[in-house]
């Protein structure tokens, strides 16, 4: 499987920013969609953004004018800008990618550990 490593999550005041990284290391013939997930305590995991290999995005509608999903397909690597940070957006952010392996030809959903973001007030 390919292996997901994030990075740039942290401690940081209400209206400041953060940067998130996702690469996609391994063995793949192709990343298609990768997605930025986030799970707040006692909440379910939901979609954050969405980015195709074409660059196409999505957003959920309390982060759209905020928050900015990028890829850099050379690099295999997502990032998630996230700016004007709220405590509400406090959660364990996931890097999520539907991709194909090269060692088995099919398609297959992978996910990150995840990395906390905590905006305090």
């Amino acid at each position: 499987q390919v292996p997901l490593v994030e990075s740039g999550g942290g401690l940081v005041q209400a209206g400041g920013s953060l940067r998130l990284s996702c690469v996609a290391s391994g063995r793949f013939f192709s990343i298609n969609a990768m997605n930025w997930y986030r799970q707040a305590p006692g909440k379910q995991r939901e979609l954050v953004a969405g980015i195709t290999r074409g660059g196409s995005t999505n957003y959920a509608d309390s982060v759209k004018g905020r928050f900015t999903i990028s890829r850099d397909n050379a690099k295999n690597t997502v990032y998630l800008q996230m700016n004007s940070l709220r405590p509400e957006d406090t959660a364990v952010y996931y890097c999520n990618v539907l991709a194909i392996s090269r060692l088995t030809l099919t398609s297959d959903d992978y996910w990150g550990r995840g990395t906390q973001v905590t905006v305090s007030s």
